[in-house]
């Protein structure tokens, strides 16, 4: 017996709402189109090739809602049907796949290439592992592979894989069969299907919290932004209680799942979720996340050996004391010039007479006060001729302003950072011509 990938029925919220609409636009019946089924749905006994009516297509979830023979309505994923027609155009939609309505194939050899086109120099779009079942739609025209000079015997094949990848594959390296509606094999030469065990999954990302490749860097740059590096924001997959979580910025997403499926190379599909994982190494994986729009996204997620909170609390510890070196060391600084700076320990400031600065550094609006930090840190480069980056946020102005700082022994020199270059946290280069001010301890 050939195993294919199983449906399930509608869950139960979203019959509920399904029924809910239905009864309120009183058209339960009503019909979107009509769809030739590709792939086998067998536990239905829907044979690829059948005609069947749709109700809704969904592109949230990745899925039409068709009527079976016992008039249920059960989920299909969107691969696994044409595109609904007229009930008039659905006869040559069916001709289209009548030939091979129930031709599978079993793949030889693993890494068998399936191209974009019925061509050997074709672009590659997927490779195919031993073993792998396959859907045959269709005979295309096109020129054999050859070797040692002669062509090899065999076809060219549009295909469908069960992750719904659609191309086409030279049939030497293919073992066709045909099945029935409930996916047993009814011809063709005997496939055995191999029961093989996939740890990947369980063994290499399962288990573990999955963070932004942002945070990797910013703990190995040491330019640590604590508005972003958040221990929350994760990737985790629950198998104990099959559940999936994904926590970002402006992302905040959790679904049940049912199993996975392997669907390429060091590539899962999550039984339905919008989501697909690519393992690249032991510290990094690419997930495919399918938004609530229908936009794909793709998201580069990292390990962290480091514990994060450690990293957090280090970088706060980090920023008060480069503060209270200012604050301890002063902490009034005042320049003819530029006016009068108070720190307050818990890193408040009065700033006055600060009107040359005025609007070229610091908007009209701003007032004389308000809090001091040391967020920002700087790039080698300029650590050697600097302490730090201050940070005074003014009331009544939105941006803040930055200012590289160097505590003196008799006071406190600071340098307008407003054209200075930033990579993410860290400050990497001056500014042009920027005003550089000397403060003298009171």
């Amino acid at each position: 017996m050939v195993s294919f990938l199983t449906m399930k029925k509608i869950p139960l919220f979203f019959t509920a709402l399904l029924f809910a609409v239905l009864t309120l636009t009183g058209c339960s019946d009503k019909v979107m189109g009509y769809s030739v089924v590709l792939w086998n749905i067998p536990e239905y006994e829907i044979q690829s090739g059948s005609v069947v009516p749709v109700y809704i297509k969904s592109n949230i979830s990745h899925v039409y809602v068709i009527g079976t023979n016992s008039g249920e309505k059960i989920e299909v994923p969107l691969w696994q049907l044409t595109e609904p027609v007229k009930k008039s155009k659905s006869k040559k939609n069916s001709d289209k796949y009548s030939e091979y309505a129930t031709t599978y194939a079993s793949v030889k050899v693993d890494g068998l290439p399936a191209r974009a086109e019925a061509v050997n120099t074709a672009k590659q779009v997927y490779r195919l592992r031993k073993g792998e079942i396959i859907k045959i739609l269709y005979k295309v025209n096109g020129t054999a592979p050859m070797t040692g000079g002669k062509p090899l015997e065999g076809d060219w094949y549009r295909i469908l894989t069960n992750n719904g990848t659609q191309a086409c594959c030279f049939s030497y390296n293919l073992t066709l069969f045909q099945t029935d509606a409930s996916g047993n094999q009814t011809g063709g030469e005997k496939i055995e299907i191999e029961e093989t065990v996939d740890t990947l999954l369980e063994e290499k990302i399962i288990g573990r919290p999955w963070y932004p490749d942002s945070y990797s860097t910013m703990i190995n740059s040491g330019s640590i932004d604590l508005a972003k590096l958040k221990p929350s924001y994760n990737f985790t997959i629950d198998e104990e209680n099959k559940k999936v979580s994904l926590n970002l910025a402006g992302i905040h997403e959790s679904w049940l799942y049912d199993g996975y499926t392997r669907t390429g190379d060091n590539e899962y599909t999550l039984k339905g979720i919008p989501i697909i994982i690519i393992y690249k190494k032991p510290t990094f994986i690419v997930i495919r996340y399918t938004d609530d729009s229908g936009k794909p996204q793709e998201i580069n997620l990292v390990t962290i050996d480091e514990d994060l909170n450690e990293i957090i609390a280090a970088e706060k510890t980090r920023r008060s004391q480069a503060y209270l070196q200012i604050w301890s060391h002063g902490p009034i600084y005042e320049s003819d010039s530029y006016g009068k700076i108070s720190f307050s320990e818990d890193s408040a400031f009065h700033w006055s007479n600060f009107k040359l600065l005025v609007p070229s550094v610091i908007d009209r609006s701003a007032k004389n006060s308000g809090s001091a930090s040391v967020k920002y840190v700087l790039s080698k480069s300029l650590a050697s001729s600097y302490d730090g980056v201050l940070t005074f946020k003014f009331q009544d102005m939105e941006n803040e302003v930055n200012f590289l700082y160097k505590v003196e022994a008799t006071g406190l020199r600071l340098e307008d950072a407003t054209g200075a270059s930033m990579n993410g946290n860290q400050v990497v280069a001056r500014g042009s011509s920027p005003i550089i001010m000397f403060f003298k301890k009171k």
